[in-house]
């Protein structure tokens, strides 16, 4: 055991599909499993010299795992992907499933248990409620802490009011987040990563009769280009009487998949690759429930400590938008320079 030596862990390539529109968008009759094997077929053809029987394990991050998400669905993946010798397992940590999957990925490269790992995560909205179809409650939580199962949209809501985020900047900064995303698809600069997706659907007209499509979805279907503050500002709240989060400043509901191949150094020299991004640190925090969006002020310290940097070092930062309110709270609480945030939009 001492002398076992701790491997690097390099991302190589990285894919995605549009993020869809649950219920309404391209891919709201589409599995969730199938939206992955597209991808993840796509990534192993992009990396020169990679070969399926060279994947050592498929990790897939999803959040609510049941009914097309079921029956153990890494594994599904990888036998509709990547064939019956590479196994695969599904991991959740909700929100935070996709970044776990690949950091699992790398942990298992630094221990030298692997030379190459798919990792990344799929997700129906569309398909799967947010709850699932099963939601069974532990009745001691629900009874002596219920505020533990606060609804996602309630947290964002309590954050807005213990860290005094208004309407009004919650408005602004969710007009600024699409407006940067809108200038980047104008950009093109989702295009390379984007796996455009073949959708064929069956449907009866207005005949009554039986007629199939096909269409491509390759074109994030959330972002409003068209949207102004004064349009914001005129929504309800959607959560609380009398609250400040509306459909306007909170994320809507998605399906999608995006996967990355992650390599030990060795094999990245074998295979003469340069590499995009390298591991350098990870780390999670426990919060309360009530206000779970504000996560990143505990784990991101505890990051940025394990990996000897502050946050000034970094010169792009990527933070989740579930709402505005938890956006703005985190960015707040932590110091982050808005212009490093989210150029992309979020």
């Amino acid at each position: 055991i001492r002398n076992i030596k701790v491997m690097d862990a390099y991302i190589v390539a990285g894919y995605r599909t549009a993020v869809g529109k649950a219920k309404k968008g391209g891919f709201r009759f589409v599995r969730p499993d199938d939206l992955a094997s597209d991808v993840i077929k796509h990534l192993v053809k992009s990396v020169p010299g990679l070969e399926n029987k060279m994947v050592d394990d498929l990790i897939v991050g999803n959040a609510v795992q049941e009914a097309e998400q079921g029956m153990q669905m890494g594994r599904m993946i990888s036998l509709l992907a990547l064939g019956i010798e590479v196994p695969g397992m599904v991991i959740n940590r909700y929100c935070g499933s996709g970044i776990e999957a690949i950091q699992i990925a790398c942990a298992r490269i630094h221990a030298g248990q692997a030379d190459v790992i798919i990792a990344g995560g799929t997700e129906s909205m569309s398909l799967v409620p947010v709850m699932g179809w099963k939601t069974a409650l532990n009745y001691a939580i629900a009874k002596d802490n219920p505020a533990y199962y606060t609804s996602m949209g309630l947290t964002a809501e309590e954050v807005a009011k213990e860290y005094k985020v208004s309407r009004q900047d919650q408005d602004a900064f969710a007009y600024q987040s699409h407006m940067k995303a809108a200038a980047a698809v104008k950009a093109g600069k989702f295009k390379e990563e984007t796996v455009p997706i073949t959708v064929k659907e069956v449907y009866v007209d207005e005949n009554n009769k039986k007629k199939t499509r096909e269409f491509v979805v390759d074109t994030d279907e959330g972002i409003r280009a068209d949207t102004t503050v004064e349009a914001l500002s005129k929504l309800k709240p959607v959560f609380s009487v009398g609250g400040s989060v509306t459909a306007g400043n909170a994320s809507q509901t998605s399906d999608g998949a995006a996967f990355v191949a992650v390599m030990s150094e060795s094999m990245v020299k074998q295979l003469n690759l340069k590499p995009i991004a390298r591991m350098l640190s990870y780390a999670v925090g426990g919060v309360d429930p009530r206000i779970m969006g504000i996560g990143p002020v505990a784990a991101v310290p505890k990051a940025l400590k394990r990996a000897n940097m502050k946050l000034q070092d970094i010169d792009i930062i990527e933070l989740n938008e579930a709402f505005a309110a938890q956006s703005l709270a985190v960015v707040r609480e932590l110091g982050i320079d808005p212009s490093r945030l989210n150029p992309n939009g979020g």
